[in-house]
């Protein structure tokens, strides 16, 4: 634990790309805040039994993919794909994105415990997020304005939670986040403001859940089942809110990227997948 903090806190030295380059027994992670929990035990393990350094910084997947392109860290962590204008910058700075599934997660849509309501359908969440729906009441809860949280645009969850609910994959659709919406910087930032607000929703991946918040139940339609974001429901595909988690490297994983790699797909690596309550994509 004291080295990854020791990694983090000194981030600033490794940010040159020739110090990294120098020094092979540091790898540089960073991204998908959703993932910083999971990969800081991930590092935590390695380094138990390894001489190599892992540092995790969190960020935003789009700052991931940008460290990436620049050289600055080694593996980006990503809870959504590359886009098509990333990969084409990558290319024009000589980077060669590479894709490894390394987790499943279900994204929660979370609220106060103290707010009545505790089941939603997908549409009813569009009109939520998008102030279509703007006041509890018309779902069924308290006589209060619905105040929505989000994560800040840079972020993956929030890409996802826009195209998968707000826009429901069709290309066509401009839906966008009510502009009143509060843009926080992190998953612990909504968690936070929704266990102090009790007209407050927000949305992060499960393992951010804690008994401060409530986890809505979600439904494809109003004909379709109620699903709640368990691990159980997310490998049996029944939560209709559900995502894989990335990492991306240059190329394909080589020398002590590819080490740490190899260990996060391991057994070991995979039961901490499991431990931080997300879904592991091996068994």
């Amino acid at each position: 634990m004291l080295r990854v903090i020791f990694f983090v806190l000194s981030l600033g030295l490794f940010l040159n790309p020739v110090f990294a380059a120098q020094n092979k027994n540091n790898i540089q992670v960073k991204g998908s805040d959703t993932m910083v929990n999971l990969a800081q035990a991930w590092a935590e393990k390695y380094m138990e039994k390894n001489q190599d350094f892992v540092a995790v910084t969190g960020g935003g997947s789009g700052t991931g993919f940008s460290s990436l392109i620049s050289g600055t860290c080694d593996i980006a962590m990503s809870s959504r794909n590359i886009k098509d204008k990333e990969i084409a910058l990558a290319k024009q700075k000589g980077i060669d994105p590479f894709e490894i599934k390394v987790a499943l997660d279900g994204l929660a849509v979370v609220v106060n415990p103290k707010n009545p309501v505790d089941k939603l359908t997908i549409d009813q969440l569009a009109g939520i997020f998008t102030a279509k729906i703007k006041n509890w009441k018309e779902v069924g809860g308290a006589d209060a304005k619905i105040v929505i949280l989000s994560r800040e645009v840079n972020s993956g969850t929030h890409v996802y939670f826009k195209e998968h609910v707000l826009r429901k994959l069709d290309p066509n659709s401009k839906e966008e986040f009510a502009p009143d919406a509060l843009m926080l910087s992190s998953s612990q930032a909504i968690a936070d403001e929704v266990a102090g607000n009790s007209a407050a929703i927000g949305y992060y991946g499960m393992g951010y859940i804690s008994p401060k918040q409530k986890a809505i139940a979600v439904a494809k339609d109003e004909k379709s089942e109620y699903v709640t974001p368990t691990i159980e429901n997310v490998l049996n595909d029944t939560y209709p809110i559900s995502r894989p988690l990335f990492l991306y490297t240059n190329g394909q994983p080589q020398g002590l990227v590819k080490k740490f790699v190899d260990f996060m797909l391991s057994k070991v690596g995979q039961d901490i997948v499991l431990k931080t309550d997300f879904v592991p994509v091996k068994n």
